[in-house]
């Protein structure tokens, strides 16, 4: 007879964390009132500990412990700590016209850096040394923006350019597997971490602290925290572009980091089905609302060619994007097609870009990527960056 797992509940949580004590108070966590934002789904178990800014790095193992003794709850799965601490006050350059009050203070609070540090010095802009940050986002997902954003920057690479890329997609992290990237980063002064590399180009995401099948049950504040500290506290050095690849859709992580980042442009990625591009067209309006611009459109999966008897079919039609772009005057990037040798490349971590230079998608890639570094010069000299604005 197979045993049942137990249901978790939050009091089930709670009552674990009334053994881990807070070593400067002498009490446990759930009495002080540092208990925050428990998640509970199917077994796994989320949860902030509030603390202040200044002991941040010396609570590491607090934090550890919470993580140790909810674990041991009947049912439990996996468990996500993140210490959290009150910042002063800064408002954002603008807020989500949606957002309400107790949002945005949510917003403002600093959430854990990704391996369960609290950033406790004064905000400092978020990537200094960085010319561009470019953003790739759909309006969906399933659209390939992850395929596209790892070929773009390795093709803003073999252009000559410094590039780093940033998995903004905390909920499904790609960057690490399609660039062929594992292990930790490391830090040398214990609160600025080295950026992953690979092909050239600096890498940072969530992927690479976590295990590769943990889920990331984080509410909206804990992963705005989390994107900002991965451009804030890594050492990106000086670079020409960052490329940034977004979560797909709309919402409000996606909205906000396009408001507290200073971008360059965006690229919007879609297939050329109808369905995709009403998604898309969301996704383009998005960022035109916050005043970001919009770089061009490119169409992924435009046809596919038959690799044994070379017949030309378009799975998910062909041409919608173009036409999209022309009806929205935006710039039209170019085609990339579904092609078996870009999937199996991209999975493989080693992305066609990189590994079949000489082959015509890899061309491809490159001529998409020589349009997005004319643009954002562009951008960059006749407007001096991106105004943002509240409407």
């Amino acid at each position: 007879m197979v045993a049942r797992h137990t249901a978790v509940t939050e009091a089930d949580v709670r009552k674990a964390l009334g053994a881990v004590i807070d070593p400067g108070h002498g009490k446990d966590i759930v009495t002080l009132g540092r208990v925050s934002g428990v998640v509970v789904r199917d077994g796994n178990v989320g949860f902030a500990i509030e603390v202040e800014p200044e002991r941040g790095a010396a609570l590491e193992p607090m934090r550890k412990a919470a993580e140790d003794s909810v674990m041991q709850v009947p049912g439990v799965v996996s468990v996500t700590a993140v210490l959290t601490a009150e910042r002063p006050p800064t408002p954002p350059l603008s807020a989500p016209a949606a957002a309400s009050g107790s949002d945005i203070q949510a917003a403002r609070r600093a959430a854990q850096a990704p391996h369960g540090r609290v950033a406790a010095d004064a905000p400092k802009p978020l990537v200094p040394g960085v010319r561009h940050i470019v953003a790739v986002a759909s309006g969906k997902g399933g659209v390939g923006k992850s395929t596209v954003a790892a070929n773009l920057a390795l093709a803003l690479r073999a252009e000559g350019h410094e590039v780093g890329i940033l998995d903004a997609d905390i909920y499904g992290p790609s960057v690490p597997r399609m660039l062929g990237i594992t292990g930790r980063p490391q830090s040398k002064d214990g609160k600025i971490l080295e950026p992953m590399e690979n092909y050239g180009i600096k890498a940072m995401s969530i992927g690479f602290l976590i295990k590769e099948d943990t889920p990331m049950i984080w509410r909206g504040p804990m992963v705005i925290g989390a994107l900002e500290q991965m451009m804030r506290d890594v050492n990106w050095g000086t670079l020409d572009v960052m490329v940034v690849d977004m979560p797909p859709g709309t919402g409000d992580a996606q909205l906000t980091l396009a408001q507290r980042v200073p971008l360059a442009g965006a690229v919007i990625v879609s297939t050329p089905q109808d369905i995709a591009l009403i998604d898309a067209r969301k996704g383009l309006a998005m960022f035109r609302k916050v005043n970001v611009p919009v770089l061009g459109i490119v169409e992924n999966m435009s046809t596919f060619i038959c690799p044994n008897c070379g017949h030309e079919s378009h799975i998910f039609s062909h041409g919608g994007a173009r036409a999209c772009a022309e009806e929205l005057n935006v710039p039209f990037l170019g085609e990339i097609p579904l092609d078996m040798e870009i999937r199996e490349t991209s999975d493989g971590g080693a992305p066609i870009t990189a590994s079949r230079p000489e082959s015509e998608n890899a061309a491809r890639f490159r001529a998409i990527a020589r349009k997005v570094w004319d643009a954002v010069e562009v951008t960059r000299q006749g407007r001096g960056g991106p105004r943002i604005v509240v409407e």
